[in-house]
């Protein structure tokens, strides 16, 4: 409760100030009903959508197998494991989202040359963040366990071998968030919805259920990082591809869909 009045007033601020005269050149101004540039928004934010909608589905199956494999112990260390992924993986996000206008900026100005250096240069800084956040988030697994469960030893060793297992797809999960961001920002809304729908949905779903037969408990905490792994192979396709090819769709906007084509074969080959 306190929270939701919270966000009411928070907002109700925002558009109080905005409303008024104030000292940015920003105004809420009564303006006509434009569903195209509505329509437009709702397609380019498919991607997010299915993300969102995935998320339910994925932790009813998580939940579902540990409290069959390992009861409820499990389900609060699976509680525990996403609370602490949540800190590690807004890095991620952070920086995906803060690129993302530059790249639709610099897309949007045909600086091409300025893309690729924002593309080549995000890659690295991923790779970098990657290996770091993964070493340090091993590094204080039973340290940030025992803030949560750390009145039971059972629990507790179960959560940090759990999330041990877990942090190993922060090798590769900035490279999946950064490409959703990435190809939203330059209108390629068919090639994030499949990275998104395949990341989320398809391998993390696929990979809970099967897992677990071979690996027991810890095949559900390999789940996501089997699933993070599978979708890289993917959007490292992806990347690869419009790397080589980003200036040309760019310049020679008719060549959208042949090019489109050759990036779902190519998706089609990396599965």
């Amino acid at each position: 409760m306190n929270c939701q009045t919270y966000r009411i007033c928070e907002h109700t601020v925002q558009m109080i100030y905005f409303i008024c005269p104030n000292r940015t050149p920003l105004r809420l101004v009564a303006t006509k009903l434009e569903l195209r540039p509505l329509r437009n928004a709702c397609i380019n934010g498919s991607s997010e959508m299915v993300s969102n909608l995935s998320t339910s589905l994925v932790t009813m199956l998580y939940n579902f197998q540990l409290l069959r494999m390992i009861g409820e112990n499990g389900v609060a260390a699976y509680g525990v494991i996403v609370y602490i992924n949540f800190i590690f993986t807004g890095v991620f996000s952070g920086y995906s989202i803060g690129a993302a206008p530059i790249v639709s900026f610099h897309y949007g100005a045909g600086n091409h040359g300025e893309l690729q250096n924002l593309f080549n240069k995000s890659i690295k800084l991923l790779g970098v963040s990657s290996i770091a956040l993964t070493v340090l988030t091993i590094l204080c697994t039973m340290p940030l366990s025992q803030i949560f469960v750390g009145y039971d030893a059972t629990l507790l060793q179960l959560t940090s071998r759990g999330f041990c297992l877990y942090s190993l797809s922060f090798l590769v999960m900035g490279f999946n968030i950064f490409g959703l961001a990435f190809f939203t920002a330059l209108n390629n809304v068919v090639i994030s919805a499949i990275i998104s729908f395949l990341r989320t949905l398809l391998f993390e779903t696929t990979a809970i259920l099967i897992l677990p037969v071979s690996f027991v408990t810890d095949g559900i905490w390999l789940a996501v990082v089997v699933a993070e792994l599978s979708a890289a192979i993917v959007t490292v396709a992806f990347y690869q591809r419009t790397a080589t090819v980003s200036v040309s769709i760019i310049e020679r906007p008719e060549t959208n869909m042949p090019e489109l084509k050759s990036l779902f074969i190519i998706c089609k080959e990396a599965l």
